[in-house]
């Protein structure tokens, strides 16, 4: 008999352990980033992270002689289950995530318990991890190891991989993101696409206004749903949860490094970056307390920052395909990799992440002389 216990998460101290838990795990890892304590309970949380109008979680922690072991998550979500199976989510499939293990036998038993709780809620198929969507922080990273995360990217024991295959999975998608030096010219092919585009008059490439912010996110929304609409694993962003990561993001949106491209007057495409938050935070042993809060919102007056991160670009699907979509898109890194080097003096980009079958995306990142840094992979089962 295993002298491992398994118990739902119920209470503010189990919470609390909940969070704790990679501060121990990962003490000794120099590449991991400690995450403010505060954002991860907020996400766990009912009330606090809208994903829950649309998704129901269960948590769960692995103790052992009176100490936490492990944790992970079995969760639904609604919209994802509405989504068609051929999409890789829809009718049946069930997610886990949040996985933490202090070593194989802790790693097998929490993830018999998220399926059982998927099993319970007739589930047939499990996909992970995923913590606690597509939108927030999926995979488990597979490759890139051996430097640290940027914002809003995991970080995970390179053993897991391992122990989730020996519950019975598979990898199913692949996620990349791509390191890009931006401290050099642009390759002369993306200066002659731009320039290009500079002489066309049907197209602007604007700054967000970050004083109307509320607008500008609305914008981006109806782009990206319908850019993204026909990817793998897509679940549709509601209005709540762009205005949710918008209020919790925008002490990092920048009007320079968000840009909007417009054709004729309508907005076909977008481009957001963000200054990496991470090297900063990671200096704050997850918490803003008592002097660290002071420290970030001096930081945020003017950041000077080594990385960038681009989370998110999308092209309105009727331009997808097309010249005008690269031309749409290389116009925006130049901007943006102009001010990003000019104004925040970093040196390099990350991109992504990236689907495995997404070749334009692949195509933009290797014109960039960009190189695949780190890889996070999906597994998926049938239960």
């Amino acid at each position: 008999m295993t002298d491992i216990n398994i118990r739902p998460v119920s209470t503010k101290a189990d919470k609390r352990a909940f969070v704790d838990l990679p501060f121990r795990l990962y003490a000794n890892d120099p590449n991991w980033v400690p995450p403010l304590k505060s954002d991860v309970m907020a996400t766990i949380t009912p009330g606090k992270n809208p994903w829950f109008e649309h998704g129901e979680a269960q948590l769960f922690l692995a103790e052992r002689n009176g100490q936490i072991v492990g944790r992970i998550s079995a969760h639904l979500d609604f919209l994802a289950l509405a989504q068609p199976p051929e999409q890789g989510m829809g009718p049946g499939v069930g997610n886990w995530g949040f996985f933490e293990a202090e070593d194989a036998e802790v790693a097998k038993i929490l993830i018999k318990t998220a399926e059982a709780w998927l099993r319970d809620k007739k589930m047939v198929r499990a996909l992970g991890p995923l913590s606690l969507s597509i939108w927030e922080e999926p995979g488990l990273l597979v490759q890139g190891h051996d430097h640290p995360p940027t914002v809003l990217m995991g970080h995970h024991t390179p053993a897991y991989g391992a122990w989730i295959e020996a519950a019975g999975y598979a990898g199913v998608k692949d996620l990349y993101t791509y390191h890009i030096p931006i401290d050099v010219p642009l390759p002369p092919l993306v200066q002659r696409i731009v320039a290009s585009g500079e002489r066309n008059e049907r197209i602007v490439i604007r700054k967000v206004n970050k004083a109307n912010f509320d607008a500008e996110a609305a914008i981006i929304l109806s782009i990206l749903n319908d850019a993204w609409s026909g990817n793998w694993g897509f679940v549709p962003i509601t209005d709540a949860e762009v205005a949710h990561t918008g209020k919790q993001l925008k002490p990092i949106v920048f009007n320079d490094l968000i840009r909007i491209a417009e054709v004729d007057g309508e907005p076909v495409a977008f481009m957001m970056t963000w200054p990496d938050i991470n090297e900063k935070i990671g200096t704050f042993g997850g918490s803003l307390f008592p002097f660290n809060w002071a420290k970030l919102l001096w930081w945020l007056r003017a950041p000077k920052v080594r990385s960038m991160r681009v989370p998110l670009m999308g092209v309105v699907k009727k331009l997808q395909a097309t010249r005008l979509a690269s031309q749409l898109a290389f116009m925006m890194v130049a901007y943006i990799r102009d001010a990003s080097t000019r104004i925040f003096g970093a040196s390099r980009g990350e991109f992504g992440w990236v689907l495995d079958d997404n070749g334009p995306m692949q195509s933009v990142g290797a014109a960039m002389n960009g190189e695949v840094n780190k890889v996070y992979r999906i597994y998926e089962k049938p239960l």
